[in-house]
């Protein structure tokens, strides 16, 4: 059997946080604070929990700000930072920050969403699948807002339908990646590029794609009303 230790993450931290300016100014949306500390706080525990050691930070907007914060450690997790001059899309940023990774297969996670996915699980499922991409599913009650996800026989991905095409309950993209770095080797990539719809919605119909669901607690403090609510439940 294959191995499960896949211990490096990818962090997107490089967002605008356009929608928190109202209540977070000056900051980049990871940093903004919850009950005295920064929200990426809570994602760097969650992963020393899961025993990851080394974590790449993909920066951009105010990057100084994290990197003046965290520098190269945080309790037991190396950082390391993959510095945007200029916004890549998320598939960019990934692929760059990739470029500063050790393993095959590296968890990708946002910096402004808190997802309590069961990573031991996850990872396990990744490697038992030989997965080039493997993908969290959160179900929600209307998937109108993000678009959904419906999988086969085998957690193979079928179908991807985008935001308002289809409503009512379903699984949703929770944001959470296993990435084998060998599938920008099969589907290359300019160095700007949507991760969700230059590769992977793209090219689910040729290459099997896979995602498991998961219950786990989720929070997205890029809308205000959910960053209100982070005070309170972290």
């Amino acid at each position: 059997m294959m191995s499960v230790e896949i211990k490096e993450a990818i962090i997107l931290a490089g967002g605008f946080g356009t929608r928190l300016q109202g209540v977070v100014k000056d900051l980049p949306k990871p940093m903004a604070p919850v009950n005295g500390r920064p929200f990426l706080t809570y994602i760097l525990d969650y992963l020393i929990d899961y025993e990851y050691q080394r974590v790449v930070l993909s920066v951009g907007y105010l990057h100084e700000k994290i990197v003046d914060y965290f520098g190269e450690r945080y309790k037991t997790l190396e950082i390391d930072y993959a510095v945007e001059t200029e916004p890549l899309g998320t598939g960019g940023g990934i692929l760059f920050a990739m470029s500063k990774c050790a393993t095959d297969n590296v968890l990708v996670i946002n910096g402004d969403t808190m997802f309590k996915v069961d990573l031991d699980a996850f990872e396990h499922f990744h490697q038992e699948k030989n997965s080039l991409l493997s993908i969290v599913l959160r179900e929600v009650e209307d998937v109108a807002r993000y678009g959904s996800v419906s999988v086969g026989n085998n957690g193979i991905i079928t179908l991807f339908s985008e935001k308002q095409a289809s409503s009512g309950s379903g699984f949703i993209n929770g944001g959470v990646y296993l990435i084998n770095r060998k599938i920008f080797e099969k589907y290359p990539q300019p160095k700007k590029f949507s991760f969700e719809k230059d590769l992977m919605t793209k090219y689910y119909t040729q290459e099997s794609f896979y995602a498991m669901p998961s219950d786990g607690y989720f929070i997205d403090i890029g809308i205000p009303e959910d960053y209100a609510r982070a005070q309170r439940e972290l």
